[in-house]
């Protein structure tokens, strides 16, 4: 037996149902890729970049009225927060449209690495191989990244390098949002100077070479150590005879003095 529904006063509205529960919702990511970020200047609000390595994974799923691509970045030795470094891909099949991320925006770890523009070139590629003609739901920018006016500037030229539009409210630039487009007119490319994918065959090469390089290391390391051990060495012989020579030269010239003295 079924409950009924709740009785509503008069002059009250009735209680906005709850939104129905997105398809796959608890998908674990499958696939691994090594990310390799390369070293880049300093910069004045991200502080240092240097070398690093990041793990890149997904998952899809699809039926006949949706699809998912659940993809993440996953960092060494690092725990992020469940929103942040996950974009997710939803497409309806029965409207024909497709949704990026959510409300709460692409939250990444680490910050301008160009990790952000890869994730979106994974997404852009996997949508125009199926659906070119699907639309790309507009969706509201967070407040927050508008506060300040470098980064503000910085997240607009991200979404317009996408090939989507921002277009605000007010003119204090607070109120964005991206306009509707097409999955065709979307952007799939980035920067591989900064981020480039390493399979694992590379991975296994690039753990030789610096096996070899740490041994060669070690090498270099016993050949000084043993440079210095005969260093020395012949530091104390030559301290020993140093002293020797002195106390004989003491021994004559007393010598000489007694002689000169008798």
């Amino acid at each position: 037996m079924t409950d009924a529904p709740a009785a509503v006063e008069p002059g009250q509205e009735p209680p906005a149902p709850e939104p129905a529960a997105l398809p796959w919702a608890d998908l674990a990511v499958e696939h691994f890729q090594l990310l390799r970020l390369a070293p880049l200047p300093t910069d004045r609000n991200s502080g240092a970049r240097p070398l690093r390595f990041v793990e890149f994974a997904y998952a899809e799923r699809h039926d006949k009225a949706h699809s998912l691509l659940r993809m993440e970045i996953r960092l060494p030795g690092q725990k992020v927060r469940k929103e942040q470094n996950q974009l997710d891909v939803r497409v309806d099949h029965g409207e024909r449209r497709v949704t990026l991320g959510s409300d709460s925006g692409l939250q990444l770890e680490p910050l301008n690495r160009g990790v952000g523009r890869f994730l979106l070139a994974q997404a852009v590629q996997w949508l125009q191989r199926r659906w070119s003609n699907y639309r790309v739901e507009g969706m509201a920018l967070p407040n927050k990244d508008a506060l300040n006016e470098d980064t503000r500037l910085r997240r607009d030229r991200f979404i317009t390098a996408t090939g989507l539009e921002v277009e605000y409210a007010d003119p204090q630039h607070l109120k964005g949002r991206t306009l509707d487009t097409t999955v065709n007119q979307l952007k799939g490319g980035w920067n591989t100077e900064k981020v480039q994918q390493v399979s694992m065959l590379d991975a296994a090469g690039m753990l030789q070479q610096a096996e070899q390089q740490l041994q060669e290391k070690e090498g270099q390391l016993r050949e000084r150590d043993e440079r210095v051990a005969k260093y020395r060495r012949e530091d104390s012989g030559l301290r020993f005879t140093i002293t020797c020579l002195v106390a004989f030269a003491v021994f004559q010239a007393g010598l000489l003095i007694w002689i000169a003295t008798r």
